[in-house]
């Protein structure tokens, strides 16, 4: 394959993305029936606040189906050329172990935030997609039952479909998007699997870690890694008999963070006991949230932040296009076939093997 035909595979990609005004979009049923819609009007009703077009956006950019990339990428750029996105909506991170508590605590802390403080609240729940079937079983938005059905709310799970980090693939388009429709906060919420999850920390403001009461060596699954880009560490379920834990879970926390290298020279991390089923301990975490994000606004550290995450994404956006851009050459197909003949029979080794199909592409016979 010549550099040159892949050099015209990406712009052509690019271009069809421009030429695109409808497409055919399953809805968020498996088994909807496709409908042809309008991405311009897809686009005014999301940027008017309409959640049911915001709940259809999501569904476009997370899709793999090449007609709907394009529309995304058409949708996102629409959204950008508008000011749409305003900077204003503030991006909160929970992440930690499986029952931990994480959305219990989200939906006392959003509907005290809609209720009391009139705000809008999205949530994007990483739900982690099964290796074989690579279905999601989606439980987080039942647990947020309350939440969901209020009106100026919005609660959408999201498949990780193998993305490692806590974070799914297209969560970066999903923050913009849910700035675009108007929303105050947005917490994503990672898939709950403890010390990998760092990549949640590329895509929101603040990282929270929530953590049940325990203590000594309970914990050390998650000191590395997640607590080391964790501003605030919430010890949950502190109440009843389990409050006595929660302070020693507390004591270790504290501890374990004296170790680690401070992260931002505004902020130093805090450590909060909160019962989800205490409004006054969930507003106390709250207000340590109001903290972190007027210290950082007021340090210019939020702006170098989203900055950096954004380059982040360019890099990340432009190994993904390269690498579709590679896979649908046909050249390409055949050699990668004959090589993957080759690893499997034992003839040439895997690292081998790549290093080939990459010079293959880069320097072309």
């Amino acid at each position: 394959m010549a550099s040159r035909a892949l050099a015209r595979s990406i712009i052509n990609g690019r271009a069809a993305a421009s030429r695109s005004s409808t497409l055919s979009l399953r809805g968020t049923n498996h088994f909807a029936t496709r409908k042809r819609i309008d991405v311009g009007a897809l686009a005014s009703d999301l940027m008017a606040g309409k959640r049911m077009a915001l709940s259809r956006a999501v569904t476009l950019v997370e899709s793999s189906r090449e007609d709907h990339v394009e529309a995304a990428a058409e949708l996102l750029d629409t959204i950008s050329s508008s000011r749409a996105s305003t900077g204003k909506m503030f991006r909160l991170g929970l992440a930690g172990p499986p029952g931990a508590g994480k959305s219990t605590l989200i939906e006392a802390l959003g509907t005290s935030l809609v209720k009391e403080r009139d705000m809008k609240v999205a949530v994007l729940a990483i739900d982690p997609s099964s290796s074989f079937t690579g279905g999601s079983i989606m439980g987080d938005k039942t647990r947020m039952d309350e939440l969901s059905k209020l009106a100026n709310a919005f609660v959408r799970p999201s498949p990780s479909r193998g993305t490692l980090g806590g974070i799914a693939r297209r969560t970066h388009d999903v923050v913009a998007l849910c700035e675009a429709a108007g929303f105050d906060l947005l917490i994503v919420e990672s898939v709950g699997l403890g010390q990998s999850e760092t990549m949640i920390d590329d895509v929101v403001d603040m990282t929270v870690l929530v953590v049940p009461p325990a203590g000594g060596d309970s914990l050390q699954g998650v000191k590395r890694g997640i607590m080391e880009v964790a501003d605030m560490v919430v010890v949950n379920k502190a109440d009843g008999d389990l409050m006595r834990r929660a302070r020693h879970a507390a004591v270790d926390v504290r501890h374990a963070l004296q170790l680690m290298r401070r992260k931002r020279r505004f902020w130093k991390p805090r450590v909060k006991m909160c019962s989800a089923l205490d409004l006054d301990s969930v507003k106390a975490v709250w207000e340590k949230i109001e903290t972190f994000r007027k210290a950082s606004e007021a340090s210019g550290e939020l702006h170098e932040a989203r900055a950096a995450q954004r380059a982040a994404q360019l890099s990340s956006e432009f190994e993904r296009e390269l690498l579709r851009a590679v896979r649908r050459d046909d050249a390409f197909r055949e050699n990668a076939a004959g090589m993957e003949r080759r690893v499997k029979e034992g003839n040439v080794l895997p690292r081998r093997a790549a290093a080939q199909l990459v010079q293959g592409v880069l320097k072309p016979e």
